[in-house]
């Protein structure tokens, strides 16, 4: 072999040397940088890893306490996992019980079900939905579902839902229900009693007013002046008789709701009140301001601006009689005041004059049951009422009603 050619294979060989040795320094590189690479995503891993335990142990923590029963199932109905208060309620032994919901339905509601379940999957949701169901220990339970459909890429692989016996509650809501219609029933037997002994109580009275006219009639010439006198409080005490049923009549039916209800404007009501009552020349009676509407019963309404207006006027003692009807807005309720200048009450008797047969002035047009009805419809209105006085200053009256 001639020198050239030496030569020539010594300068290739040369290169190969030095190109394997570059190519091993860019693997020993890159040995280096997936080694390093590898360690990142190790540590990565065990953090993601550490990340996923801590956040299941979270949800099961979130699982285990939620108070109602919680039930996750497929798409047929299967139980795939619940928590305690599911076992309590489907009357299981233990989380791990296999068992199909549709299975557990009562067959009187199975259709309705069946109906909720594919509304489920069809719109994804369903609230307040009640049907019963059979236990695993067979007692029947009423229960209240909400529930929802669990989607993977956008497809239903399951449901889950918020289940609650409401067995006890329905059954309390059944017995209010009878209550109610029983009181209503005994309210409008009660009703109609009081109307009937309100005029056999009355009959009586009119036929000794009638007697008591006959024999004055028949004796006018005979009788002396203390007969005549006897006579006319016979007379008087039989009218007041006949308002006493009248006022406990009217008593005993203001809670109750006869007529519907109606927006009622009070600027009327009040203007129509003052042409209707006896208001002596020496009274004046004043709105300060606008009246609101409010919805009510107009006679309830009436009832109760016509007793404390009477009222103010009946105990004015002055020689220039002042009444002053106000109101102002408190939000949820309208606040008014009736204000006279009359004889006054004493604190003491602030709170006695609200309750029925207690009349602080006795007389013949005082039957003691009107501020006691005036407070029944405040209550009614669920509102409040109360009293700012001073003898022989004046007195208002306050009163709330809601809007």
């Amino acid at each position: 072999m001639s020198q050239d050619k030496i030569d020539m294979l010594q300068r290739a060989l040369a290169r190969e040397k030095a190109a394997r040795k570059q190519a091993e320094k860019i693997l020993e590189n890159k040995a280096a940088e997936l080694y390093e690479a590898k360690q990142k995503l190790e540590i990565s891993y065990a953090e993601l890893e550490a990340l996923l335990n801590k956040t299941d142990s979270q949800l099961q923590g979130v699982f285990e306490n939620i108070v109602d029963a919680y039930v996750i199932m497929d798409l047929w109905g299967n139980i795939l996992k619940m928590n305690d208060p599911a076992v309590d309620l489907l009357e299981f032994e233990d989380k791990k019980e296999n068992a199909n919901l549709m299975d557990m339905v009562h067959p009187t509601d199975l259709k309705l079900v069946s109906e909720t379940f594919k509304n489920l999957i069809a719109e994804g949701t369903v609230t307040d939905s009640n049907f019963r169901i059979i236990t695993k220990q067979k007692n029947e339970k009423l229960v209240h579902v909400n529930a929802s459909i669990i989607y993977d890429n956008g497809s239903p692989i399951a449901a889950q839902g918020i289940v609650r016996d409401i067995t006890e509650l329905n059954s309390l809501q059944l017995q209010k229900e009878r209550l109610l219609e029983k009181l209503e029933k005994s309210n409008n037997e009660l009703q109609e009693y009081a109307h009937i002994v309100s005029h056999d109580l009355k009959s009586p009275l009119r036929s000794i007013d009638a007697l008591v006219n006959w024999i004055k009639e028949d004796n006018k010439d005979k009788l002396d002046a203390v007969s005549l006198h006897n006579f006319s409080l016979i007379e008087t005490t039989l009218e007041k008789m006949e308002q006493l049923i009248s006022d406990v009549l009217m008593y005993s039916s203001v809670g109750v709701e006869t007529l519907e209800k109606e927006t009622i404007d009070l600027d009327a009501l009040v203007s129509d009140l003052k042409t209707i009552l006896f208001v002596p020349d020496h009274v004046s009676i004043n709105v300060l301001q606008p009246l609101p509407k409010i919805e009510g019963e107009k006679v309830k309404l009436q009832q109760l601006f016509q007793n404390l207006i009477s009222n103010a006027i009946k105990f004015i003692d002055k020689d220039a009689g002042l009444v002053e009807i106000n109101v102002k807005d408190n939000g949820t309720h309208y606040e008014f005041s009736i204000k006279d200048n009359g004889i006054g009450i004493e604190e003491k008797f602030h709170e006695k004059i609200f309750k029925i047969f207690h009349a602080l002035n006795k007389s013949k047009d005082s039957t003691g049951i009107g501020l006691s009805i005036v407070k029944k419809i405040v209550d009614l209105h669920q509102g409040q009422i109360w009293l700012e006085s001073k003898p022989n200053i004046g007195t208002t009256f306050f009163f709330t009603l809601k809007k």
